[in-house]
């Protein structure tokens, strides 16, 4: 009868850590993935054309992420010796949850304001990505880190695929909500966006612990901070499964992302509707959500690093089945496999590396994480698109992607896995 009074406020600081990827998942599915992209070109970009769309649209993209790149390990460092990772995780969530809603505010025609506070939007979601990831460490043990980080991104697949049906639903029947047009609809959304973010972000603001004692003066540790940062980049090959496991990560998180972002664009190559992709798409957001929850389960029994291989050889099947492809059917298939392991891989990806680092430097070491993780989707995509401009063959473009998933895995292999990754007793006793 003692442990569940001892347990309760462990489930109840995880839920609400857990709950803030819910939330901020909006921003991913119908912002980042859904909406802006399309709104921007026939809304807001209408007199700059197509090509000026997409070469805004991309340096929007590429700057958020270079931003992010650049001060992803130094924030999460000076987090660290400021024990600030909520303060600063605060700052950014405000940041995002403002320029989302300011995007209904902006008119047609007006592409300046729209890409600006898309690019804001963009930062704020990544760079709070950074101290969200860096809390695991504040809610959960070791040997929970699979299962609490796996809820994590099951939530936020379940609750950004939520929402992204409902703005859909929405844009195509605006009539049925009382709106004018899809216009209207799509406007509404972004409102939609900024209070799920913000509302769910609330319960780890309230719930979740962070050493206050530990504080010191903020301006001082920048610099301190930035001195250290130094040391770390050239003290990094010391920390050698850190290292080998960053490059592995960097490597098959750049294939896995790849086909996040080309999968749509691929199956328009090939012929299929939009709507078909769009429902392709809502299918691996409701599938991930129980599929990355399973996966945590399975980093239990099979050990995280052993999880990590069975989602990565998966992967190696769907980009193989990918290059058959010939029906919509057969792509609603890869999209159904795809969404059983795309959470899975990136919670145990999470999780195996917390337990890799000393969890009082988490918010500097998943810094170096985050950087890397918005270096990924960038090698895949142009490695693709140079296949594919060299052969002309949208199909055979897509194997090049072997090449990440099998280095990865190699080098995921020469990682020393921590004790708290291996299955647990219970586990091996069956």
């Amino acid at each position: 009868m003692s442990a569940s009074p001892k347990h309760a406020p462990d489930r109840r600081r995880q839920w609400a850590w857990a709950l803030y990827d819910w939330g901020n998942s909006a921003f991913a599915t119908t912002v980042m993935a859904g909406f802006f992209p399309i709104f921007f070109n026939q809304y807001w970009a209408t007199d700059l054309g197509a090509a000026g769309a997409t070469f805004w649209l991309g340096a929007a993209s590429s700057l958020s992420s270079l931003l992010i790149v650049l001060l992803a390990p130094l924030a999460g460092t000076v987090a660290d010796r400021s024990a600030l990772k909520k303060p600063f995780l605060a700052v950014f969530t405000v940041l995002g949850v403002l320029s989302t809603a300011a995007l209904s505010t902006v008119a047609a025609g007006r592409w300046q304001p729209a890409i600006a506070l898309f690019a804001l939007g963009s930062v704020a979601f990544m760079g709070g990505t950074v101290f969200y990831d860096a809390l695991l460490v504040s809610v959960a043990e070791p040997d929970r880190y699979d299962r609490v980080s796996s809820l994590g991104y099951g939530l936020g697949y379940l609750g950004g695929g939520l929402l992204f049906a409902l703005n859909v639903a929405m844009a195509l029947k605006p009539e049925a909500f009382g709106l004018a047009d899809a216009a209207a609809a799509t406007r509404l959304s972004f409102l939609m966006v900024a209070a799920w973010w913000g509302l769910f972000s609330l319960p780890l603001f309230a719930y979740v612990p962070e050493p206050r004692e530990a504080r010191r003066p903020l301006l001082p540790e920048i610099a301190r901070g930035v001195g250290e940062l130094l040391a770390t980049y050239r003290e990094l090959r010391a920390h050698r499964d850190v290292w080998i496991f960053l490059l592995a990560y960097w490597l098959y998180i750049d294939g896995v992302d790849t086909i996040i972002r080309m999968a749509v664009d691929y199956g328009l190559a090939l012929g299929f509707e939009s709507s078909a992709l769009i429902t392709a798409l809502l299918m691996v957001q409701f599938i991930g959500f129980p599929a990355a929850i399973v996966f945590g389960r399975l980093g239990e029994r099979l050990g995280t690093r052993g999880a990590l291989f069975a989602g990565l050889g998966v992967y190696i099947g769907v980009t193989a089945y990918a290059v058959t492809m010939r029906t919509q059917a057969q792509f609603y298939v890869m999209a159904a496999v795809v969404g059983l392991v795309q959470g899975g891989v990136q919670a145990l990806s999470r999780s195996y590396f917390a337990r890799l680092i000393p969890p009082e430097r988490s918010g500097q070491f998943f810094g170096f994480y985050n950087m890397l993780g918005k270096f990924a989707a960038v090698l895949g995509p142009l490695a693709v698109g140079s296949t594919r401009a060299l052969t002309g063959d949208a199909r055979l473009s897509i194997l090049v992607l072997l090449l990440f998933f099998v280095g990865g895995i190699w080098l995921l292999s020469r990682v020393r896995a921590p004790v708290s990754s291996q299955p647990t007793a219970a586990m091996e006793r069956r």
